[in-house]
This record gives C-alpha cells, sequence and structure tokens, in this order.
C-alpha cells in the first residue's frame, strides 16, 4: 500500500503554493502522529497552517484500487467520524482568517461530511462574501458522502449562491438545479446562465470537460462562459495516465492562478493545461511550476529529456 496525504482543497492551496502563492488551510486534523505527519506534509508544500486544529479523532481515510487500460479504478471512503467531519464554528475564526485573502476556495466534498463541516464553510463563506472576496466554488457531488441528513442539492445550491467563480459544468449545473441541460457548447452556454439566473452572485463559469478512452488515455479540454462570452481551449491528450487523482484539483488551482494573473482565456488555458499536467505525477497535489504549465500551453508536449 502506498499512501500519500491530500484532500480536495488542500491539493488546490498545494498546487498553488508551488505555484508562488500564499495559502492558507482550514481544517482538523488527528491528535496524534499522524496528523502531525499532515501538518509536515502541508508545510513541505508551503502551506500556511495556523488555522489548522488538533483534535481527539482519526484522520479521515479514503481506499483507492488504481486502474488500467478499461479497469476503471474505485474509491471508498472512510470520514464519516474523522477529524474534519468533527469541525465546529468555534474553533474557525474567519474574520483574522480572512482579513488578507483575495480568493476563498471550498468544493463540495466538505459540507458533504458533516453538519458542522457544512455550517463552519457557510459562516466563511457569508463572512468572505461580506468582505468582496472571490469565493471559487467547485461542488464536487459525491452521493455516498452524504449521510448527515441533509439534501446535497439543497445545501450545495444554498453554498453555490455565495459564491462567485463557479468551477463545474453541466452535470454539476444539472445536479444542483434539477435539470436537464446537454453537453454541446450551446447546452453548457443556457446551462450557465440558468446558474447565473438562480444565483445571482455567479459572475463566471469555467469547465473541465475529459473524455476517457480508457483509464489510461485521457483527452481534456476547458470551456467557460463569462457571462458575456464563451470560451475554449485545445484539447490535450495524456496517452499514459500516472495518476488521475487530485486533477479537478490542479484545473481550480490552475484557474485561480489564471484569474489573479492574466485574462480570462488564457486562465482557462492555464488551468487546462495544468489539470493535464497532473495526469503525469503520482499522488494527489500537482508539483509543477507555472513555468512548466506555460511551456505546455505553448504546446511543448512531447516529453524530451531536458538536458
Amino acid at each position: 500500500m502506498d499512501f500519500y496525504f491530500g484532500g480536495t482543497e488542500m491539493n488546490v492551496a498545494a498546487s498553488l503554493s508551488y505555484f508562488g502563492e500564499h495559502t492558507q488551510q482550514v481544517t482538523n486534523v488527528s491528535n496524534d502522529l499522524v496528523g502531525d505527519a499532515a501538518i509536515a506534509q502541508m508545510r513541505q508544500y508551503g502551506i500556511d497552517t495556523s488555522a489548522i486544529s488538533k483534535v481527539d479523532h482519526p484522520l479521515g481515510l479514503y481506499f483507492l484500487e488504481v486502474g488500467s487500460g478499461m479497469r476503471a479504478s474505485k474509491i471508498a471512503y472512510n470520514r464519516l467520524h474523522g477529524s474534519f467531519a468533527n469541525i465546529s464554528p468555534k474553533q474557525v475564526n474567519w474574520d483574522e482568517i480572512l482579513a488578507d485573502a483575495g480568493y476563498l476556495h471550498w468544493t463540495g466534498i466538505s459540507p458533504a461530511i458533516s453538519a458542522s463541516a457544512y455550517e463552519t464553510l457557510k459562516i466563511g463563506l457569508e463572512k468572505a462574501k461580506a468582505k468582496g472576496l472571490r469565493i471559487t466554488a467547485d461542488p464536487a457531488y459525491r452521493s455516498n458522502l452524504w449521510q448527515y441528513g441533509k439534501d446535497g442539492h439543497e445545501v450545495l445550491k444554498e453554498l453555490v449562491s455565495l459564491s462567485t467563480i463557479f468551477v463545474g459544468g453541466v452535470n454539476e449545473i444539472n445536479e444542483i438545479l434539477k435539470t436537464d441541460y446537454g453537453f454541446s457548447k450551446e447546452g453548457f452556454v443556457e446551462a450557465s446562465k440558468a446558474l447565473i439566473k438562480e444565483c445571482p452572485s455567479i459572475e463566471k463559469v469555467f469547465d473541465k470537460v475529459r473524455t476517457g478512452l480508457s483509464a489510461s488515455w485521457q483527452k481534456v479540454y476547458g470551456r467557460a462562459w463569462t457571462g458575456a462570452e464563451y470560451l475554449e481551449t485545445q484539447e490535450l491528450e495524456i496517452t499514459d495516465v500516472v495518476d488521475r487523482i487530485g486533477t479537478g484539483d490542479a484545473y481550480a488551482a490552475g484557474l485561480i492562478y489564471g484569474l489573479i494573473h492574466f485574462e480570462d482565456q488564457k486562465a482557462l488555458e492555464f488551468a487546462n493545461a495544468a489539470c493535464a499536467l497532473k495526469h503525469t505525477i503520482l499522488g494527489d497535489v500537482n508539483q509543477v511550476s507555472p513555468e512548466e504549465v506555460e511551456e505546455v500551453m505553448a504546446g511543448s508536449t512531447g516529453g524530451r529529456i531536458k538536458r
């Protein structure tokens, strides 16, 4: 068995740290050597860990059986009673955490874990919105994680309504709005317009489109609706996938970095190239520099040795 420390928002923070951005993680870890090792790993990535609490609950786990070719990967979760599930609003000083922040990123994994995680996140989003931060929402609906009585679709719609940038596509919009838009360009644009109408705080929608020829052979491209125009990138092909875990987080991190430094089209291209590169890296985190991402954007996909 190989093990890695990961988690959706942490993966994004770690990738942004590799890009040179200041990041901070808000979470709980176990009050034992495993939690200590998790914090040490985050520090190694360059993440500010000052908002992390240690609690007397085990670190959450998931188990991945890696697929190959026509055999799909499989995941089993063991997170319901873990340390993060026991986070509470009184632990988190959102005013202090958000004081100098420009972005707050969240995914649908967090509010799915427990009622207290949902409540803690909601307070953070409300405070971030009041402060005028850009809030990136990756709804990432996982039906088998919602086990504490809340309707996941309703919760995600509520939290997306507190956000400004939606990282997702037609499938995620259909789940939240309970609609059935198609996956064509026109369907994506109409779905994006419907989301913005239902959740007016959303300004832009950025989607990652994946074509899986097999577990080992993937294609990805990005598309976006900016509220005024449709954008799209070229498709990138990964013929020898090393690890698919964290590729969506790599896309989100690339997008946030891109939105900080570039206009929308280049931000979308940066996100897609970052996503493609993560397929070639073992573990949950996209350990690449902005320069490496921009090389792929410029067409350097041959993988020649650099000497």
